[in-house]
């Protein structure tokens, strides 16, 4: 069994976790999450762990290489986290089939987080895709009506 991590593990967890998607870092995210991590809504066709991200790591730092983080609360409940932030960067490269447009853009993230001990177990994550299709003008071909 694993003993409970006190209010400054979690916060550093946290930290590290979302510092390792800015810096699209494999190695970093393997420091703050369990090897059989899940991440809901999990990407298709991969085993739970930190390296189900590497092929989502590659295509943002394509996407948005100067991709900022910036986190605006985060709730500790026992061994439940709520985590409100935003995600702010330049699309300078191909974005859910939509080519690269140099705009900047800047959109929310909220997520979920399962601790176990100090390290995160399991993440539920939702992102504001529209408010990014929007700022980008356009909806990926993939979503647009025939």
């Amino acid at each position: 069994m694993t003993s409970p991590a006190s209010e400054d593990q979690i916060h550093q967890a946290i930290d590290t976790f979302y510092r390792a998607f800015e810096q699209k870092s494999i190695a970093l995210l393997r420091t703050v999450v369990t090897s059989d991590w899940e991440y809901v809504p999990e990407p298709a066709g991969v085993a739970p762990g930190p390296d189900q991200m590497i092929p989502i790591f590659e295509d943002i730092a394509t996407a948005m290489p100067d991709m900022h983080v910036t986190i605006l609360d985060v709730l500790i409940h026992g061994e439940r986290v709520g985590v409100r932030a935003e995600i702010s960067g330049t699309q300078t490269g191909k974005l859910l089939g939509i080519a690269a447009s140099s705009k900047p853009i800047k959109f929310a993230i909220h997520s979920f987080h399962e601790m176990r001990g100090d390290l995160i177990a399991k993440t539920w994550h939702l992102e504001d895709w529209l408010a990014v299709f929007r700022q980008l003008g356009q909806l990926p071909a993939s979503l647009e009506r025939p």
